[in-house]
């Protein structure tokens, strides 16, 4: 038997494989055989995929800066706030708009920015 050179899946090919595991209109073993990977292989990028998804909806400043404080006065919370969008459009690059920050992306547009996929 020879032995498979390992693969790197790209992020998206894992979420698509564990979000069609997940659905469950396909066995496993149809999945593996489409999808050209094992059967357990899928089973954790499924697994991964439902202990991780929480972080979708903390990512979110409301998650981020709000919940992770305990302002003790609304002045406080207003900076503390102000300081961090600061950080986030002014200093924070993005992946998505190239490594540029939503400021350089959108005030100072150099090129177009992608459309969304």
């Amino acid at each position: 038997m020879t032995r498979r050179s390992r693969r790197n899946h790209s992020a998206a090919f894992k979420a698509k494989v564990a979000l069609a595991a997940l659905k469950g209109d396909r066995t496993m073993s149809e999945l593996s055989q489409q999808c050209d990977r094992h059967p357990n292989q899928i089973k954790q990028w499924k697994d991964q995929l439902l202990e991780n998804v929480q972080g979708v909806f903390e990512s979110t400043i409301k998650y981020g800066e709000v919940y992770l404080h305990a302002y003790a006065t609304v002045s406080e919370a207003r900076a503390s706030i102000g300081r961090y969008l600061a950080f986030y459009n002014g200093r924070r690059p993005h992946s998505s708009l190239g490594g540029r920050t939503p400021d350089q992306a959108y005030l100072n547009p150099q090129q177009p920015i992608p459309a969304a996929a």
